[in-house]
């Protein structure tokens, strides 16, 4: 069963959100293409700065995890992550708008947004030797404040972000070696800040934020333009 560890965390990620996605009431399955038309947009990007972050080991992978299929140099259940996760964290945004009205983020979001870019791009420009952090802060910070220059609302994605943390810190707990023997995903700490959630190295959360935020600003567009 160690084979299918990885895979397993893929389909634990997503099982709930897919089964949920026909709720009646707010049926998040007539939503898909824009989610899909967005996340294989989104995922291709991240896929290739994964597969040159491996091939310059950043980061790699633990084979006792893996079934063994690779495309490239990614194992089949990495690309996987790149589909479960964003889905289920597109299906958290599209049940919060729904289920919260009054999101207590909203007053407050554009603070959130200019605090969290300066810390980020100032953490980049001391650590540009560290190319996890460096390229990750700095590419996050960068799209926050594209955000920040169109006045974009994201009270709703950072609303999001924190609802899903706690479901981030298992299954990357998982994936780093928590539960377990030994991490299914390494990293090379020469490239990192060496701080660790747990397990989890801090860039990973900033990491995880850029891949929900992007997927929810393209599922959102992708939407409206069917409406349109």
């Amino acid at each position: 069963m160690k084979a299918y560890t990885y895979l397993l965390v893929d389909l634990a990620c997503i099982s709930i959100p897919l089964i949920a996605s026909f709720y009646k009431k707010h049926a998040f399955y007539k939503d898909w293409k824009p989610f899909i038309k967005a996340n294989l947009i989104i995922a291709l990007l991240f896929l290739i700065w994964d597969a040159l972050f491996v091939q310059k080991g950043i980061w790699g992978f633990n084979n006792t995890y893996l079934t063994g299929f690779y495309i490239t140099n990614l194992p089949i259940e990495e690309i996987l992550f790149f589909i479960c996760i964003p889905f289920s964290c597109v299906f958290t945004y599209f049940s919060t708008i729904y289920l919260i009205k009054n999101n207590p983020l909203k007053n407050i979001q554009r603070y959130i947004t200019l605090i969290v870019l300066l810390i980020l791009l100032f953490t980049a420009i001391i650590n540009y030797n560290k190319l996890y952090t460096s390229v990750t802060f700095f590419v996050t910070s960068a799209y926050l404040s594209i955000h920040l220059l169109k006045k974009t609302d994201l009270s709703y994605h950072y609303l999001s972000y924190i609802l899903v943390l706690p479901f981030f810190f298992i299954s990357n707990g998982i994936l780093t070696g928590s539960f377990i023997v030994a991490p299914i995903v390494w990293y090379n700490d020469a490239e990192n800040l060496g701080i660790r959630l747990g397990n989890i190295p801090i860039e990973d959360s900033i990491y995880g934020l850029l891949l929900i935020i992007s997927n929810i600003d393209l599922y959102r567009y992708f939407k409206q333009k069917s409406h349109s």
